[in-house]
């Protein structure tokens, strides 16, 4: 028979033991615990299946002060939808700069005729390209078809004069 010392000790070593190997696997499934999908690999094709399978239309806020087919710009479209993810929300919603590592904004380009002409994305990723603040940049046209990505000379020309860590997109009446 065990002394009650020593069985205490004994389950506390069984819990602990069970607590760090169900820690582990967790730690390797962190939907099964209700917390975000992994973030994707700063690749293309990554980027965008991550994008459908959080289906980002539907779980991503509109960015902060817009709504759906608001007046747009050139080279994005006449009408744009901006969706951004959580962490770039509350970064922009506070006017907080730089955005966090793990920030993403995806801009739905519409035609006059209110058509889908591309998908472009922000995404930024720790140690991507530290010369332009590690964004990712991506464009798809309305077929799917990868038009551009990476490190994006005409995407990083036209943003890297903004004063909001390469957003231009203004919020209400602060411009960038």
């Amino acid at each position: 028979m065990l002394k009650s010392g020593t069985r205490i000790t004994l389950l506390a070593a069984v819990a602990a033991a069970a607590l760090a190997a169900g820690c582990t696997q967790m730690q390797k499934m962190p939907h099964m615990m209700g917390m975000a999908k992994p973030m994707p690999a700063a690749d293309a094709t990554a980027l965008w299946n991550h994008l459908e399978s959080v289906k980002y239309a539907s779980s991503y806020k509109l960015y902060p002060g817009k709504s759906r087919m608001y007046a747009g710009t050139q080279p994005h479209g006449a009408f744009l939808t901006t969706y951004v993810n959580d962490a770039a929300h509350r970064a922009l919603s506070n006017d907080t700069k730089p955005l966090p590592v793990g920030s993403i904004l995806v801009k739905e380009n519409y035609m006059p005729d209110r058509k889908l002409a591309a998908v472009t994305v922000m995404y930024k990723v720790a140690g991507f390209d530290p010369q332009n603040n590690d964004w990712y940049w991506l464009k798809r046209d309305a077929a799917g078809k990868v038009e551009a990505s990476g490190k994006v000379a005409g995407c990083i020309g036209c943003h890297k004069p903004s004063q909001r860590d390469y957003v231009l997109t203004p919020i209400g009446t602060r411009q960038y």
